[in-house]
């Protein structure tokens, strides 16, 4: 088996009324920085965050652990990750055409719930299939909350806000991924990992309870039809659209690097020269506080730059990381690796807030084919990342993210020329 992807309460309640559309225009009923309802949305959406990617990437820090418990190799066990984040990027698009339907807040709020006591399942699992099947489940579940929270973002806040709204969202996921990799990783190391990953559900559990209190109700959103040709045509024009297909690949190419980076770099870490134990290595992930501030600071850098001159910037970064990350010293590794997070999640940011920006319709399908891209690229980046170190150690791993990063580069580049040309057709 290859190796996987880094980085996913039954008591669902009944489905929420659409709310009716609000008296006033649009854009003076959305809401706004310091506005009602703005900071209660903010914090609802940032603990869904902290919960999804806490849950999706449990088992990541732990694989030496559950090799070791069900006596399989580390691809075997690697799956573990595999499963949460292909089972997220399957379901995704078919849990968004369910949130056009019942309402985004019904559907995150159904998803946490499931996904939530799959993880209080999941430290019961008396095998590695087993285990690997409660993940798949947990990982579906989970993908209501990408596309539908993105969805809620550009339906309720105004759009001069929404970069910076998905940015503290983004924001929530680095910090769901830092703590549930440090978490396990201290309380694995007394106590093993089925303890720590209970531990991690419970702590899902209670930013799902939290999620759900906080969230306004939607004032804006109008239920769409469930109907197959609907979806496949409001699918076929997303995929037709130029600026959408760049933009998935740039969150499948920034997730290729930062999957193949975090999933290998734990091996690197535990062996020789650094040789370190496995708290320490889970409380590497503090570096995931950098991507929280970047991801929550997209929007102004967007502001300064523009969308492609930020792209630019969160790609260099990552490059420079990744080259960093080659001295065969600790502090300039993990020098590395805080440029490298710096880097994806404000590059994540940017990207997945223009896909709310540019889709006029079907904006849950739109963000849930961009949450499937960046999945499949985590799987990818993963995959081959730990193929390479593999075959060419660390040094590999680099190179596969070096020639992610240049994609990136590449396609923003067409981006920038496509636009010069519209400008030169509409001036003409």
């Amino acid at each position: 088996m290859t190796p996987a992807s880094t980085g996913a309460s039954t008591t669902v309640g009944a489905a929420f009324a659409v709310s009716a559309p609000d008296s006033a225009s649009p854009s003076e009923s959305r809401m706004t920085p310091g506005g009602p309802g703005y900071r209660r949305m903010s914090l609802a959406l940032f603990l869904a965050g902290v919960a999804t990617f806490a849950l999706l990437y449990s088992t990541q820090a732990l694989l030496p652990l559950i090799s070791g418990d069900f006596g399989v190799s580390a691809s075997d066990a690697s799956w573990t990750v595999a499963a949460a984040t292909g089972g997220l990027a399957v379901f995704v698009l078919p849990m968004s055409a369910l949130s056009e339907r019942f309402g985004r807040r019904t559907v995150m709020t159904a998803s946490l719930a499931v996904a939530v006591t799959v993880g209080l399942l999941v430290p019961f699992a008396p095998s590695l299939p087993a285990l690997v099947a409660l993940r798949a489940v947990q990982g579906a579940a989970l993908a209501g909350l990408p596309a539908s929270a993105t969805a809620y973002l550009a339906e309720e806040v105004t759009p001069k806000a929404l970069v910076t709204a998905i940015g503290l969202f983004v924001a929530g996921n680095s910090v769901g991924g830092m703590s549930g990799r440090i978490v396990t990783g201290w309380v694995a190391q007394e106590w093993g990992w089925r303890i720590a990953v209970g531990v991690v559900g419970a702590l899902a559990v209670a930013c799902a309870v939290a999620f759900r209190l906080l969230l306004p109700k939607p004032r804006h959103f109008r239920p769409g039809s469930l109907r197959p040709r609907v979806l496949a045509r409001t699918v076929r024009d997303h995929l037709a659209n130029p600026l959408l297909r760049r933009l998935y690949a740039i969150g499948a190419l920034f997730m290729t690097v930062f999957g193949g980076v975090y999933t290998v770099i734990g091996y690197r870490l535990t062996e020789a020269p650094f040789s370190l134990p496995q708290g320490i290595v889970g409380s590497v992930f503090l570096v995931y506080l950098v991507g929280t501030v970047s991801a929550s600071t997209a929007g102004r850098l967007v502001g300064r730059l523009g969308r492609r001159g930020a792209l630019y910037l969160a790609g260099g970064t990552t490059a420079a990381g990744l080259l960093l990350s080659l001295a065969p010293s600790l502090p300039l590794v993990l020098l590395g690796l805080v440029l490298i997070t710096a880097g994806f999640f404000a590059g994540h940011a940017v990207a997945s807030s223009a896909v709310g920006k540019t889709a006029a319709h079907g904006r849950a399908q739109a963000s849930a084919l961009y949450q499937s891209a960046y999945y499949v690229g985590s799987s990818a980046g993963s995959t081959v990342g730990a193929v390479a170190f593999h075959a060419q150690g660390w040094a590999g791993t680099v190179a596969v993210g070096l020639l992610a990063v240049v994609g990136v580069g590449a396609i923003t580049l067409l981006g920038s020329r496509a636009a010069r040309r519209e400008r030169y057709a509409v001036t003409a």
